[in-house]
């Protein structure tokens, strides 16, 4: 019992010495509405498979943002899979935050963490620091972009060593 109780103290001490994760200023949801391609990401079991994965966002008048999840399985000529979902801003974040549910009634945190002031990239993650996404506008970034990317998802208190890259070479 008292390794378990040293254990989760030690975990709790760990997890509390992290910086809380900040996010953008700002986000314009017309701006940011469209198709982005994901560059990168920390490989997570609900998108195993998954290349050439793109996401789709398009403000709905009812109050959220429609989301459509797509990628080819298993190789870039693999069957194309699609999700929808649903996100909801959450309030006083200046549309930073949101909710996104893909199955009710789950709901998980997007925190837009970094954003191109052209809108051409994007970088997602959550609070936990356990989910990242680097969404560019094209399906090919330069390698400074990335570079810079990457820095700033340093800055964030991610490891970058995790992240893999995202195949987009697909027909």
């Amino acid at each position: 019992m008292k390794i378990l109780s040293l254990a989760l103290l030690t975990t709790l001490a760990c997890n509390s010495s992290q910086e809380s994760l900040t996010t953008v200023k700002y986000v314009d949801l017309d701006k940011y509405a469209g198709k982005w391609y994901e560059i990168a990401s920390y490989p997570n079991s609900f998108q195993k498979g998954c290349h050439c994965s793109t996401a789709e966002y398009k403000y709905n008048p009812k109050g959220y943002i429609e989301v459509i999840n797509t990628c080819r399985k298993n190789s870039v000529n693999g069957e194309i899979k699609s999700i929808k979902g649903k996100a909801f801003i959450v309030k006083d974040s200046n549309n930073a935050k949101l909710k996104v549910q893909f199955f009710w009634p789950f709901k998980g945190d997007y925190w837009i963490i970094g954003l191109a002031d052209d809108y051409s990239y994007a970088i997602v993650g959550n609070p936990s620091r356990k989910y990242l996404w680097i969404l560019s506008r094209t399906p090919v970034i330069s390698d400074e972009t990335y570079s810079q990317i990457l820095e700033i998802i340093r800055s964030k208190g991610y490891d970058t060593d995790k992240i893999v890259k995202t195949a987009q070479k697909c027909n």
